[in-house]
């Protein structure tokens, strides 16, 4: 395994004003607020193309199934581009790889706006996803980068609810720009918002520490104790990192699995209200695809909220376990299971917002209490998500953490690939109320995953074959 270079004497690393972690909390503020507005572009990306899905249709005059196909192929590529763009991220730094990536996603989503058939939009739409999904996946590595653990409760509850609300805004966003524009302008609308957010990226600073570590080696002329590899090994070693690393993790970590089988459901229900939400509004309440677009105001009320219930837990809750925690055990790590507030709590609110909303989308009933119900169920599913993602990355730390991200991003889109090509044949079968029950029936099965990381947490962490590096 790679490991990071180790300190010279000559360079005392804990109070180097280039360590990320002695950065001043403007320069952190900064870096999370960009990287997390890159992933929020990246996020409107996929979903904004539903809104257009129904008028692509007619153009190319293809099924209404067939046309969320390019929805599903750039899930595909956010889930293959963290493969080796997070492994890249951990050999020459995250910076590199997030500006080299979204310029290229921004060439594959013009291109998008350009085509005449729905294979060439499809893979268009895949290589956007590939290119864009960095911008989601490493993020959470540089905040691992510029925080220690007891301090990342905040930044990543910010980040991490950062694509929920990317995808919520896109359909709300879309819902405007099809009607009056057409499907096209919801693939070149993206560009506003990457085209404003990129020559940001030139004022982040490189986070992480082994590319800190050796470039200002290589400036001040210090040497590092480094081995010598052959190139071979070099190449056989990268390889291994950018397809082995985060699939081995995947399978062989039970953190790594249980967390992407519970995050992966979370986007699974993202996507199906996206696909499935303005159906339910059209058919039982009339709406028109403006209104379709504004119901989801409630979902994106919901996601807000989260992100406040989140730094509410940090504060009130982390912290103070935190401080008790230092009092008695000095010189001991603070358990990352403490990370788990947040899906312990979204176990319970998650299941209750479905059936409601599954029950209550009914003509007789006022279309708001849905509305209420689909930002309880998001508020649920954003806190289940987010506290078991801080979970995995206090686990593995910033050396493996990235790959753990890749490995999440693998397992989170491809099903998040699959549910929109099948929602609308589910709701249109099953019905609004045993359609969302199913849903709901699946949340109440996944419900145990995270109080099970709470009781069995230590023991788990202890058979990990991969090193927690801090």
């Amino acid at each position: 395994m790679e490991q990071i270079p180790a300190p010279p004497p000559a360079l005392d690393w804990d109070h180097h004003p280039k360590n990320a972690r002695n950065w001043t909390a403007w320069r952190k503020a900064y870096t999370t607020l960009i990287v997390s507005a890159i992933g929020f572009v990246s996020s409107i990306a996929t979903s904004i193309y539903a809104s257009g899905s129904d008028h692509l249709a007619n153009d190319f005059r293809i099924s209404p199934t067939l046309s969320l196909v390019p929805l599903s192929t750039y899930a595909l590529g956010m889930a293959f581009g963290p493969m080796i763009a997070s492994p890249m991220s951990e050999t020459y730094g995250r910076k590199i790889v997030y500006l080299a990536t979204t310029p290229i996603f921004a060439i594959f989503i013009l291109g998008s706006g350009f085509c005449h058939n729905i294979v060439a939009l499809a893979l268009c739409r895949f290589f956007a996803g590939a290119f864009g999904a960095p911008a989601v996946s490493i993020a959470s590595a540089t905040i691992a980068d510029t925080t220690p653990p007891e301090k990342r409760g905040i930044p990543l509850a910010i980040y991490y609810s950062v694509p929920f609300l990317g995808s919520l805004v896109g359909p709300l966003i879309g819902g405007f720009v099809a009607p009056a524009k057409g499907w096209r302008w919801t693939q070149w609308t993206t560009l506003f918002f990457a085209a404003s957010i990129f020559p940001l990226l030139g004022f982040v600073h490189e986070s992480y520490r082994k590319v800190i570590i050796r470039r200002i080696a290589k400036r001040e002329n210090i040497e590092l104790q480094e081995p010598q590899r052959d190139p071979s090994k070099v190449f056989r070693q990268f390889f291994t990192s950018t397809i082995t690393r985060p699939v081995h993790m995947l399978f062989t970590e039970p953190i790594v699995g249980f967390v992407c089988l519970y995050c992966s459901f979370q986007f699974a229900l993202l996507y199906t209200f996206i696909v499935g939400s303005p159906f339910v509004f059209e058919v039982t309440y009339g709406f028109t695809q403006q209104e379709q677009g504004l119901s989801f105001l409630g979902l994106i009320v919901g996601a807000i909220c989260s992100a406040v219930v989140l730094i509410l837990i940090d504060w009130n809750v982390y912290q103070t376990k935190f401080r008790e925690f230092r009092i008695t055990s000095s010189n001991s790590e603070f358990p990352p299971e403490h990370r788990l507030y947040p899906s312990m709590l979204g176990s319970i609110i998650l299941p209750c917002g479905i059936f409601m909303f599954a029950w209550t989308a009914r003509p007789d009933i006022l279309w708001i209490v849905p509305i209420i119900a689909q930002g309880i169920t998001m508020l649920g599913s954003i806190l289940a998500y987010v506290g078991a993602n801080m979970y995995m990355v206090d686990t593995y730390g910033p050396l493996y953490g990235a790959s753990a991200a890749g490995a999440n991003s693998l397992a989170r889109y491809i099903l998040t690939a699959a549910f929109p090509l099948f929602a609308l044949q589910m709701y249109r079968a099953l019905g609004t109320n045993w359609a969302t029950s199913l849903l709901g029936f699946c949340t109440i099965a996944m419900a145990p995953i995270p109080w099970v990381f709470w009781k069995w947490g230590p023991k788990l962490r202890g058979r990990s074959k991969y090193e927690r590096e801090m």
